[in-house]
Formats: C-alpha cells, structure tokens, sequence
C-alpha cells in the first residue's frame, strides 16, 4: 500500500487551512446541501442543488471533503454501486460558519426570501438553536443520539421554507 501524503499548505494561518479546504466554488455548497437538504447520495447532491453542479466536479469534491475529514463514506448495503456520504464531526461542527455564511448572505447580497428564511431563523436562534442543530446532525450522520424530547430543527427549517414557498406561489 502507498504511502499517504499530507497535502502542503501555504501557511499554518487558520484562515488559510480553512480557505484550502472549503474556498472553492462547491464545497460548501455541498456541505449545505448535506446538512439543510439531507442528502447522502451522490445522485441527491447531483439532482437536488439549484446551482446545476457538473457531475465530475461533485465527484471531485467529495473525494477532497473525505480527504480532508469532512465527510466519510460507506457503501450502501441496498445497492452495491451506491455510496452514502455523511458528515463527520468537523463537518457537523460547521453550523455555525454556515449560519454566519448565511446571515452575512442574506444581509448584503440579492438573496430570495424563501432560500434566506432558514439562515434568518439560524440566526435568530444563535448558539443554543445551532447547538440543538449539530446534535441532530450527529444522530443522522453519525448515529449519536440527541437528548431525548429534542425538538427538530431541521423540521422547524423546513416547515419555515415551504412556508416561504408557499407565500411567493
């Protein structure tokens, strides 16, 4: 077996090491799409997201977020050429960038009421929703259980955006 190499950073800033691991143009989108859409498939992620990202670079990107600690991977024990992406708890642990991401978006860029409606609430509820959040994050990806009686955000996240649908018809 070959040798694994670690990748060579341009520095050890914190800013950096994270910008080299999610500051293309799909990792995050990806990473959003498993955590807001709860998709685990490849074909999910490759259907599911409104921003029509190519085949070959949703590949890539897995890979590289696996790579990278972000995601890992199992085969699907329904089909044998299936694989199921989850997040790992560096993945889970991104909530709160996403939810600055979001809020930072909603603010200062053109967004739609009904894709801004979740990052408004992510950002009313702070850190206690993010928290109660992550949790639920873990139970579906890493199969931790939540505190029992845990209300879901991720259905209080949903409901709100087809709500939003529902409104703009």
């Amino acid at each position: 077996m070959a040798d694994v190499q670690e990748p060579t950073h341009r520095s050890g800033c914190p800013i950096n090491l994270a910008v080299e691991v999610m500051g293309d143009r799909w990792s995050l989108v990806v990473l959003r799409d498993m955590m807001f859409g709860n998709r685990h498939y490849f074909r999910e992620l490759l259907t599911g997201s409104q921003e029509g990202i190519a085949s070959n670079i949703l590949a890539d990107r897995l890979r590289r977020l696996v790579a990278h600690g972000l995601l890992w991977r199992v085969d699907d024990q329904t089909h044998r050429q299936k694989i199921r992406y989850s997040l790992t708890e560096a993945g889970v642990q991104l909530v709160p960038v996403m939810a600055a991401l979001g809020s930072w978006g909603r603010r200062h860029m053109p967004a739609s009421h009904e894709l801004s409606v979740r990052a408004e609430l992510l950002e009313q509820g702070g850190p206690e929703l993010w928290d109660r959040f992550m949790d639920e994050l873990r139970e579906q990806h890493l199969g931790i259980p939540r505190p029992p009686g845990t209300p879901s955000v991720f259905a209080e996240l949903q409901a709100a955006y087809e709500a939003a649908i529902a409104e703009t018809g």
